[in-house]
């Protein structure tokens, strides 16, 4: 710890410094000689590909895993991090993106778990929500330390989890790609909280796929590319183009690559479509051969269990779904598959994939019955060429088709979950979130592919919360509100003024009106 003469802490000494950090997985180099130096109070954001090794650094940090060469010093002083515990004791707190609460616990018994206060050998309730409350105020957050969590949205727990990180007296809060599963308005109050902690001394190391948040909020950035330091940008220094170049080694200057190409027919037409979401509310339209339709709306608008119905996950309460002229009886997904209907869920890892099963089998999944040999038996050689095609097709990083899915990159996972579908050759494609959760590099490769399917005529309905990914990669955008379809806008109509006004059930401004 650098101390001035009076024997005061140096305020412009770094809180946390990692120093020249290896590790190692069975031979495949994670972290190659990382170093990373973190300010006090300020908010420091650690970008880089999906494998690039941010969150084997956090890991470390937090205790999960040792580093196998190098030091981490906090305060000036060499620590040894070897558990979860030490790292609370030294006031580093990781928060997963993944949130690690007790639904059916209240709100304060999830902020003390673990650590309850008694009062004559009893657990003192009475102190836990006192003391939850104050750290419930420090983060805004107006619940009562009553509440179950289950019934929180997710950006409520979300500001639970940094409650709880605070009442161990965090110094350093590393954040997960915290906004993966958040709406706008939540991301909002995420940054206002983000900032006030930085106002009260708390560092925030920032993980996010999320360029424009990082620009927002981050005093310093850090890039790693395939586990070594890339780059770092210093507040004046970050924008777009510089984050881009240093994680991917080189120019993306057509990220969305749209090209003209010819718009068919009515491939998918829904008709006064309702949801169990919305029993009231009907929605309708088209989307025709080789065209991509965005879906906007806000949380809780019905976009996911409009595709799920179409798809026959869920049960369809009026309405109909026809492909190409056809009125489809969508009894079940089987039904919504042989009509040439394929849905790319937005959990991956729950909805998507079986991760304990290799890449083949994933991709095979769906196309069982056309493997079929014999009647009962498996036709492995065309599984396999099914399999390899698709690998090449989608580029998918991996030493065989053998590999199981659980250790690949959020990247080439969600690739899997493309592959599956695209080797059923589908008419009609619906996207529930594709990108995310994945890289800046994979994201291009996604657009790419969503591109050369509608160049083939596939009819693509594609959900996203990603305002610019709506605005830019849309032939056409739907809006949803409150179940319904509250408005249709043409390309040359899009504008995220346009679309939060129809989200919100308003009219959009025509263009050069007050």
């Amino acid at each position: 710890m650098d101390l001035h003469a009076d024997g005061t802490v140096d305020q412009e000494s770094p809180l946390l410094e990692v120093r020249r950090v290896t590790k190692r997985f069975a031979g495949v180099c994670a972290l190659n000689d990382v170093s990373l130096t973190v300010g006090r109070g300020e908010v420091h954001a650690v970008i880089g590909e999906n494998g690039a090794g941010k969150s084997t650094l956090m890991k470390i940090l937090a205790g999960v895993q040792p580093p196998d060469a190098g030091e981490i010093l906090l305060d000036g002083k060499a620590v040894n991090i070897d558990s979860v515990h030490k790292a609370l004791d030294l006031g580093i707190s990781l928060i997963h993106q993944e949130l690690n609460l007790a639904d059916n616990l209240d709100v304060g018994a999830n902020i003390f778990l673990g650590r309850e206060p008694t009062k004559m050998g009893l657990i003192d309730f009475g102190r836990i929500r006192r003391e939850s409350q104050k750290y419930l105020n420090m983060v805004a957050l107006d619940v009562s330390p009553t509440t179950l969590v289950s019934r929180l949205t997710i950006g409520h727990q979300q500001m639970v989890e940094i409650a709880k990180a605070l009442s161990v007296n965090a110094r350093i809060l590393i954040m997960d790609e915290p906004t993966s599963s958040l709406s706008q308005h939540e991301a909002e109050q995420l940054f206002q909280v983000i900032r006030q902690l930085r106002d009260q001394g708390v560092t925030v190391i920032y993980i996010s796929h999320r360029l424009s948040e990082v620009k927002e909020l981050a005093d310093r950035v850090t890039v790693l590319r395939d586990g070594e330091n890339a780059g770092r940008l210093s507040r004046e220094q970050i924008d777009h183009d510089r984050m881009v170049q240093l994680m991917v080694g080189r120019d993306i200057s057509q990220f969305y690559a749209r090209r003209p190409h010819s718009i068919g027919e009515p491939v998918l037409e829904v008709q006064e479509l309702r949801t169990t979401a919305w029993p009231h509310h009907a929605s309708s339209f088209t989307v025709q051969a080789g065209q991509m339709v965005g879906v906007a709306g806000l949380v809780g608008a019905g976009r996911t269990e409009l595709l799920r119905a179409i798809f026959g996950v869920d049960r369809m309460l009026g309405g109909e779904v026809r492909v190409a002229g056809k009125t489809l009886n969508l009894r079940s997904c089987r039904d919504a598959i042989d009509a040439g209907i394929s849905l790319v869920p937005e959990d991956r890892k729950q909805q998507g994939l079986i991760l304990e099963m290799g890449i083949r089998s994933n991709i095979g999944l769906p196309a069982l019955n056309r493997h079929k040999r014999g009647g009962a038996f498996l036709n492995r050689v065309r599984e396999r060429k099914d399999s390899e095609r698709m690998i090449g097709e989608l580029q998918i990083k991996t030493p065989s088709d053998l590999q199981l899915a659980q250790y690949l990159s959020g990247g080439n996972q969600q690739k899997i979950v493309l592959a599956k579908w695209l080797a059923m050759e589908p008419r009609v494609l619906l996207l529930d979130e594709p990108t995310r959760g994945v890289d800046i590099g994979a994201k291009q490769e996604i657009y790419r592919l969503m591109e050369e399917l509608a160049e083939r005529g596939v009819a693509i309905l594609f959900v996203s919360s990603e305002m610019e990914e709506v605005l830019s990669m849309s032939d056409r955008v739907i809006v949803l509100h409150e179940g319904r379809v509250s408005g249709e806008l043409r390309r040359d109509e899009l504008s995220e003024e346009a679309v939060m006004q129809l989200a919100t059930g308003r009219e959009p401004v025509a263009a050069g009106k007050a």
